[in-house]
């Protein structure tokens, strides 16, 4: 597909430092959909006026990308970097149906300068009158990309996932928002770099954000037609492109008291493989005190059970850890598993490759 891309400011106030950040995070890694000109987030900028590279704070590789203190500062920064900015995007994940005030402000002074607003919130920005009433006095669009799409566009699950030749790779996790999506991409990068045609086939809201030509929002869905829906972006990536490797991002965990995903992905998109994404130093489920992470060893018995297939590969979150501890922390998960163990942030995505093509052969 060819996507259009458009220069866009991010709003993240006070989440970039969190993992409510991760569709900001997501963004200054990587996009094919926009330009990202700015990140907002007033907590994260210098009182001494220096300005914080986004792409610094996150992996400290800069991405031209300023973390600046509101609207009226990234609008103009935008325009000084050559990206004047054409859309607002929410780059935050809030609970539930919350809708921060910070937010409100922020998306109503975007409005009011002109820009588009995409959003991948559960509160659906389009409907909230005072913001959809200034959009639609100046003829601008509120995208809200998590809003369920019409019945009669969903598909059911039909069995076709079988005639599908690509080598599927499901990559799944220990938790929520841990870095699969992340991860994903890594590997489709390495493997294109390989000279091996690939696909991303992206299941959330940040996914499609970052261009993800084959696409669903799984929490957007109607439970009887996510193993459909699934199944309809791995057989469309198959009838148009034929690649050699798709590769499916997961979401959740099987063991998350929220966000258990997982089920439906090994059900509707059948892997013949899996790489399971981790963050060692996390004891608890992401935000959800008093609930401990089931042990690595105990997740990947219940992902081959329950699939059927391997675990391959063993992907590791640095969250919570000294980048010098990284390597000590992976050969004991190689240790304590038997399989190979990266970090691909710092280490690169190739050792999870050669596992899943070791897996294809």
């Amino acid at each position: 597909m060819n996507i259009q891309r458009v220069n866009a400011i991010v709003f993240c106030e006070g989440a970039f430092a969190s993992t409510y950040g991760k569709t900001a995070h997501g963004l200054v890694r990587f996009t094919r959909r926009y330009n990202v000109a700015t990140v907002i987030d007033s907590t994260l900028t210098s009182r001494a006026g220096t300005v914080q590279d986004a792409g610094e704070f996150l992996d400290r590789k800069p991405a031209g990308i300023p973390i600046v203190a509101g609207v009226g500062e990234a609008l103009k920064t935008a325009v000084e970097s050559g990206r004047p900015a054409t859309h607002f995007v929410v780059g935050i994940a809030v609970e539930g149906r919350q809708l921060p005030e910070s937010l409100v402000a922020a998306a109503t002074e975007a409005l009011e300068a002109g820009l588009h607003i995409h959003s991948g919130l559960h509160v659906f920005l389009s409907e909230y009158p005072p913001l959809a009433r200034i959009a639609g006095n100046r003829g601008l669009t509120i995208l809200d990309i998590r809003k369920p799409p019409a019945v009669d566009k969903l598909h059911f699950f039909s069995g076709r996932i079988e005639e599908v030749g690509s080598f599927r790779t499901a990559i799944l996790g220990t938790d929520s928002a841990i870095g699969k999506r992340t991860t994903a991409w890594l590997i489709i990068q390495e493997l294109e770099k390989r000279g091996l045609s690939s696909e991303l086939i992206g299941t959330g809201q940040t996914a499609w954000m970052q261009g993800a030509d084959y696409s669903l929002i799984m929490d957007s869905l109607i439970n009887d037609f996510v193993a459909g829906e699934i199944e309809h972006a791995v057989l469309s990536a198959w009838d148009d492109k034929h690649p050699a490797h798709i590769i499916v991002e997961g979401q959740g965990s099987l063991m998350n008291p929220a966000f258990p995903g997982g089920f439906e992905i090994l059900a509707a998109a059948r892997p013949h493989c899996i790489v399971l994404q981790h963050a060692p130093a996390r004891k608890e489920y992401d935000g959800f005190p008093g609930f401990p992470l089931h042990p690595l060893t105990t997740q990947i018995q219940a992902l081959e059970l329950i699939s059927g297939k391997t675990v391959v590969a063993v992907s590791v979150n640095h969250q919570g850890l000294n980048y010098s501890e990284v390597p000590g922390v992976c050969r004991r998960i190689q240790e304590e598993t038997g399989l190979p163990c990266t970090d691909p942030l710092l280490e690169g995505p190739e050792r999870l490759v050669d596992a899943i093509l070791k897996a294809a052969k």
